[in-house]
């Protein structure tokens, strides 16, 4: 005996629990990622995707408002006006127009919503892959990230200056032992 299966419909769908879970760890990898290449790149130089100067062009395009006041809208982003009805209305042409030029382009990814912060509780967003790649590749190019890839290094070298004492440390007392 064999069963038909219908098609999948996403509006109908049951949240799994371990599918979420799953869908977390990926985001929260893509942010650790994203977060230490900030921290060994300078952010003007650092590439995204091999289409960054159109994504980079058509956000400007398409969200002047980014633009205005010093970029303040791309410093700290506005979660309520990218959530409101109007804001997702505004985001969803400009992320469907990437459903065949960017892999995984509504995939879930989080974005820090202070560009001058480091990634954590109060200063995480989720977001599309696209709208991900959107901000901070205008953010890179416009010098926005620059606190954020000198914050990576300070704590970069923190970790390795403890590392290196926790090493010192063990050396000392294995040749106390010794």
């Amino acid at each position: 005996m064999s069963t038909v299966s219908k098609p999948f419909d996403p509006n109908n769908a049951q949240n799994l629990i371990e599918i979420e879970k799953q869908f977390a760890v990926k985001a929260v990898e893509q942010a650790q990622t994203y977060w230490n290449l900030l921290e060994k790149v300078d952010p003007k130089e650092l590439r995204l995707t091999k289409i960054d100067d159109e994504i980079f062009e058509h956000t400007l395009a398409t969200f002047p408002e980014l633009a205005a006041d010093g970029h303040a809208k791309l410093i700290k982003l506005d979660e309520e006006g990218m959530k409101s009805a109007a804001g997702k209305e505004r985001w969803r042409g400009f992320i469907e127009s990437y459903k065949k030029k960017v892999k995984d382009y509504n995939f879930g990814s989080l974005i820090r919503t202070d560009a001058r912060q480091e990634y954590g509780e109060s200063n995480t967003i989720f977001v599309t892959r696209i709208q991900f790649y959107a901000i901070e590749i205008a953010r890179n190019r416009l010098g926005l990230n620059d606190a954020a890839h000198a914050l990576a290094q300070a704590e970069a070298a923190k970790e390795a200056a403890a590392k290196e004492k926790e090493a010192e440390a063990a050396a000392k007392e294995k040749k106390k032992r010794g």
